[in-house]
């Protein structure tokens, strides 16, 4: 257990970090060397810190934060050293339950009940996969559906078997994640199955997944039921544009990708929550709605690489500090007009237009860059020639056209100079996605 030693029953700090994965490791690691180190505390609900990375076995962690090539357990464990040796205090096994008031919380550990005070409060908590019941997958209740985290936590965590056929509801990048450690547990990938007309994970992907692991891709199709006694039997796939219907034999199902923000702990602090993403809304510097209580990761942009998860808690450590030096001064993701005094630049809304499902930040804070200089949306739908087009007021602000297709799986990262011409108008910034071949010149 990576921890700091047992929590006391009433702690005060400068910062509290809800959340000890990528982000939230990245977060505490940066305001501990920042000078915070004995007044900055994590708390994580796990045994170990780490996030969705210590089940993750493949390589491919830690490129654009740590430059490094790494397999999940081993990047996960960097991030937690460099957060220990940095000085930041972790407690695992510890589970916020409560907002007692402004940043002050109740959390659980097998010790009991604790309350921590803090000056500013950072949420990390992630995102998970939607479950079959939230993807409406009728039939019997069996043993034998995972979704992703679950699969590679009894492989890689717990060395347990899980069927020798399986099906996986699916087509994104994690979806080939899950046909590795499939693999690496002897069960047989026999059918990936996704709603979209082209692959989520893209055409390249799921090209290199077809010749290289050779798993079948059946787009514009559904698992509509699924069959068993006590543990799966087969599946009921359907397709979407004929209504026609097979069953296929496996004795396990994979759910993958449909991510949610676990969003619990901001919704109940009643942040402003974006209806899309399903998370609270920020604006460039990571600040909610509510003052001194700032999130990050993939609990904002529902769901993008451990390392840019990272690179949010690296980024959001300046604007917390800023924070704390000046609270009165603080701002917030709700606000509409100017800010106080000559220099001060007002907040702008930035709103997904036609093609995008959601955008992230949805606020612009001043002349406040967001991490990586990027916005982070989510595209809607497959589109070959992509022109994305930002627009105000009914006016066109600026155009640029990508030179590779997106999918609905990826996120799609977008430059935060496109946005850059509109900040001197209140009107929102809207942001919007087409076929080029499709616009007007």
């Amino acid at each position: 257990m990576n921890t700091s030693g047992p929590l006391e029953s009433n702690l005060c700090v400068d910062v509290l970090i809800v959340g000890g994965g990528p982000a939230g490791l990245s977060a505490a690691t940066e305001l501990a060397r920042r000078g915070h180190a004995a007044r900055v505390a994590l708390i994580e609900r796990e045994d170990v810190a780490g996030g969705i990375p210590r089940h993750c076995a493949h390589p491919g962690f830690g490129l654009r934060d740590l430059h490094r090539f790494l397999c999940g357990p081993a990047y996960a464990r960097r991030l937690t050293e460099r957060a220990l040796e940095a000085g930041a205090r972790l407690f695992t096994q510890t589970m916020m339950t409560h907002w007692c008031d402004r940043h002050a919380v109740e959390v659980t550990s097998p010790r009991g009940r604790h309350r921590i005070e803090a000056r500013a409060v950072v949420l990390a908590t992630g995102a998970r996969e939607r479950s079959r019941a939230a993807r409406l997958i009728a039939g019997d209740r069996v043993a034998g559906v995972l979704t992703t985290g679950q699969l590679q936590d009894l492989v890689h965590v717990h060395g347990r078997p899980v069927g020798t056929r399986a099906v996986i509801v699916g087509a994104e990048w994690v979806s080939w994640s899950a046909v590795l450690t499939l693999r690496h547990a002897g069960c047989k990938p026999v059918l990936m199955v996704s709603r979209q007309a082209q692959a989520e994970a893209g055409a390249a992907a799921t090209l290199l997944g077809r010749l290289g692991l050779r798993v079948p891709v059946l787009t514009r199709s559904r698992v509509s039921r699924i069959v068993g006694r006590e543990r799966v039997s087969a599946v009921e796939v359907e397709a979407l544009d004929t209504g026609q219907r097979r069953m296929l034999p496996c004795d396990t199902v994979v759910l993958t990708g449909s991510w949610i923000p676990d969003h619990e702990l901001a919704r109940a602090a009643e942040l402003t929550m974006d209806p899309e993403s399903r998370g609270p809304v920020v604006d460039t510097s990571q600040a909610t709605s509510r003052p001194g209580i700032f999130a990050i990761g993939n609990l904002t942009h529902p769901v993008d690489t451990a390392d840019v998860a990272a690179l949010d808690g690296v980024a959001v450590a300046e604007h917390v500090l800023a924070f704390l030096d000046a609270p009165e001064r603080a701002g917030c993701a709700d606000r509409v007009d100017g800010a106080d005094g000559a220099d001060a630049a007002p907040y702008r809304r930035v709103l997904p237009g036609d093609g995008l499902r959601w955008i992230s930040p949805g606020w612009m804070h001043g002349h406040t860059r967001p991490p990586r200089d990027r916005f982070l949306c989510a595209p809607s739908r497959f589109v070959r020639q992509p022109l994305v087009t930002v627009s105000q007021g009914g006016r066109t602000l600026a155009r640029r056209g990508l030179l590779w297709p997106v999918s609905p799986g990826p996120v799609l990262r977008l430059p935060a100079a496109l946005l850059d011409s509109g900040r001197g108008c209140a009107e929102p910034l809207v942001v919007s996605l087409a076929e080029a071949s499709a616009s007007s010149p």
